[in-house]
């Protein structure tokens, strides 16, 4: 079986769907990835096969509404506001919509979607006629148990939360709109049929029950699987930097911000820096696209690592809780201190807190050196939270969310997906 994953954002967008890939792959499907070009050179070396999409642009502002860790680009910019995120996935959904039919019509005969291309994905599926699910690392759809997770929002009540789920919804609809529409013209695909489609179009969601159990009022056909995690080259080791500096102490703490831009990374690496030196840790400082750099005898600044070879040997870690660095972090066992700047991150941010693996959230508007450094202080020398990090690392050991991706995969394909 050939299967298309498309999906679009930032690498943390992106490297979760590898190790899904790579699982189905293993399993005797032909697997081809649909993403920007950028992450060309991650998905071919997972093994996977390739499909240019054209939308650096839109990963390079973004990464689309619903993306989990944010922007890309050279990292020294502004944050995008939502809405020029929304303006932007507007401008390109037509594009995007032609490039998406492209894919799909290169010999898939399933197509998984990420919640970033999904809107447009489910149309494309309905008119061309092929299998289709989505594989989302996020829970977008609207439920009475809490607030759409895309918006910093206290729990607004069972009826509030639902609504404002419903409200986040056609929010992303009209960022689609034009590509929506574009490619109903183009398919033959009537408003009935889509609504149709959409009613029973599975989706299969990529974090553990244990972390966010499955709402009780979501439909049939809203799967909680499990984690999928990224694929790891196995010969990777640590260059002799790091190597040595990880056993010339006690574990240090790691600091890394993915994917976002943070405007003055200058100004940060210096409020890291003294974080560090007030809370008494060593740290690793990951420069990633936000820039940071940090000097000291007591701090080593890195590029880009494995979360699942570094974080294990660290203290805590502290970072922007995207979807994927946050579940990189509770897989490790350590404790954590999210530091979060937009969209799903708050969310991701209160479940450390709730799971009892955070001392809490630290918003980045509120960031000092000062809070940074209590919060770390916290994190490292309070058992409990070392504690119930390895409880929860233990439970995620034992779930297999790629496995039952999988198991759904070939159930679908055997149905025909729907497909009329």
């Amino acid at each position: 079986m050939h299967i298309l994953i498309a999906t679009a954002g930032s690498h943390g967008d992106v490297a979760p769907y590898t190790g899904l890939g790579s699982r189905l792959q293993e399993a005797g499907h032909t697997v081809v990835m649909a993403t920007h070009s950028r992450s060309a050179v991650h998905v071919r070396r997972s093994g996977l096969g390739f499909h240019p999409l054209p939308l650096d642009r839109y990963a390079t502002v973004g990464g689309g509404p619903g993306t989990s860790d944010g922007q890309g680009g050279s990292g020294h910019g502004a944050m995008p506001s939502k809405t020029e995120q929304l303006k932007l996935a507007r401008e390109l959904a037509p594009k995007m919509a032609d490039a998406l039919v492209e894919a799909c019509t290169s010999g898939a005969d399933v197509v998984l979607f990420s919640s970033s291309l999904a809107p447009l994905g489910v149309v494309a599926a309905e008119g061309l006629r092929l299998p289709s699910a989505g594989v989302f690392l996020q829970p977008l759809a609207p439920t009475r148990e809490f607030p759409p997770v895309i918006f910093d929002l206290p729990s607004l009540g069972a009826f509030g939360n639902r609504a404002a789920g419903r409200c986040a919804l056609s929010l992303l609809d009209r960022a689609f709109a034009p590509g929506i529409k574009h490619l109903q013209r183009q398919l033959s695909v009537t408003p009935g049929a889509l609504a149709r489609r959409k009613a029973t179009w599975p989706v299969h969601h990529g974090f553990s029950p244990v972390v966010v159990p499955r709402p009780l009022d979501w439909r049939p056909g809203m799967e909680v699987a499990g984690y999928w995690w990224p694929w790891e080259a196995p010969d990777w080791t640590p260059d002799p930097p790091l190597a040595d500096f990880l056993d010339a102490g006690p574990p240090p703490v790691y600091v890394g911000f993915g994917s976002m831009a943070l405007g003055d990374p200058e100004r940060y690496g210096r409020l890291v820096g003294r974080a560090l030196r007030l809370a008494g840790v060593r740290g690793v400082v990951q420069t990633a696209w936000a820039g940071l750099s940090v000097d000291g005898d007591d701090v080593l600044t890195v590029g880009e690592i494995p979360h699942a070879r570094l974080f294990p040997r660290m203290a805590a870690v502290v970072h922007h809780a995207g979807a994927g660095t946050t579940a990189a972090g509770m897989r490790a066992g350590v404790p954590a201190v999210p530091v979060p700047l937009m969209l799903d991150q708050s969310f991701w941010a209160s479940r450390l807190t709730a799971l009892g693996v955070s001392p809490g959230r630290i918003p980045f508007r509120q960031l000092s050196a000062e809070r940074l450094a209590a919060a770390l202080r916290k994190a490292v020398e309070e058992p409990r939270y070392r504690h119930r990090a390895r409880q929860l690392a233990a439970l995620l050991d034992a779930e297999d969310g790629a496995g039952r991706v999988l198991n759904a995969v070939e159930r679908l394909a055997e149905r025909g997906g729907g497909a009329r």
